[in-house]
């Protein structure tokens, strides 16, 4: 990867790091709870939004539980408020949202943290607050294989599905203004309508973060039947989104996050998620890349000063 995307990357990770008080359970210097902190040692409960379509972020096992590299962070960030709260035996109630709602449920107090695949820009950070970035991915196209689409000027005149409400569908709108494509968008709610858009070939391409379109194509078998073109049409580092303005949740998270990447836990639950055998049977066999081993080395290497 060139080197300016690899400096733009540790500069991302490092401006979103605040200063950190030495101590795990450190408060307010009045000793107050914040109003997340606190309510959640009232209910002694996390409340952890998750999405049941984001293969391998957050999805459903096959007893309908969810799982995932998303929900593992955030097992790890209620570790942590644990020892901030002083309980030691939190419970975790699992919310389920979508891609066209989930962001209300954590401004509206509904949920305190949304694990799932979102990415976090600018635009969203005026509504909430987002973890040091745990993946890194960007928009790519899911088309047949017998397709000729292989870069975004393959797309004139064709028929584009997205899911609403999503960064690929900014990016897409973009993309077709840039090189006046004259595309057709069809906007749906999920993944799974996506998919059978393209399977009743009622539109040419679906445009999504790559990583999600891997886990679609391995969720059903497909790889005979669909491939992802191979250049990026966006970037989108994700996070872990939680409500904004209090400071003591923001260190909390991002205390979590350094634990992870200092004990050397990232790369390990990294290879569980996106390159062994994930519960369900699907395998990915997706490779780190190197903007997000950087990422994850950043997080380390600012831990040091900290501790």
């Amino acid at each position: 990867m060139r080197e300016s995307v690899k400096t733009m990357v540790r500069a991302a990770v490092l401006a979103a790091l605040v200063w950190m008080p030495a101590t795990a359970g450190a408060q307010t210097v009045e000793g107050a709870l914040s109003p997340t902190l606190a309510n959640i040692k009232k209910t002694q409960t996390v409340r952890l939004g998750y999405r049941d379509d984001s293969l391998p972020f957050s999805f459903l096992d096959h007893a309908n539980r969810p799982i995932g590299y998303s929900l593992e962070i955030c097992e790890a960030i209620v570790e942590e408020i644990g020892t901030v709260v002083d309980e030691a035996n939190l419970k975790i109630d699992y919310v389920k949202v979508t891609v066209d709602n989930r962001i209300p449920p954590v401004v509206e107090n509904k949920i305190d943290f949304e694990c799932g695949s979102t990415t976090a820009n600018a635009e969203r950070g005026k509504l909430v607050a987002f973890s040091p970035m745990m993946y890194v991915s960007g928009t790519k196209l899911m088309v047949s294989k017998a397709s000729a689409i292989n870069e975004a000027k393959d797309l004139k005149g064709k028929t584009l599905v997205v899911l609403k409400g999503t960064t690929n569908e900014q990016a897409m709108h973009l993309v077709d203004t840039k090189f006046s494509l004259g595309l057709k968008f069809v906007a749906v709610d999920n993944r799974e309508q996506a998919y059978q858009a393209l399977i009743d070939q009622k539109a040419d391409a679906f445009a999504s973060d790559d990583i999600l379109l891997f886990g679609l194509i391995a969720l059903h078998k497909s790889q005979d039947k669909f491939r992802v073109t191979s250049d990026y049409l966006s970037y989108d580092p994700y996070g872990i989104m939680f409500r904004k303005g209090e400071r003591q949740v923001t260190e909390v998270v991002e205390r979590a996050m350094r634990r992870l990447a200092t004990n050397q836990d990232l790369l390990p639950l990294y290879r569980k998620w996106f390159v062994g055998r994930l519960p369900t049977g699907e395998r990915l066999n997706v490779p780190i890349s190197a903007q997000l081993e950087d990422s994850f080395r950043v997080l380390d290497e600012s831990s040091t000063g900290s501790r």
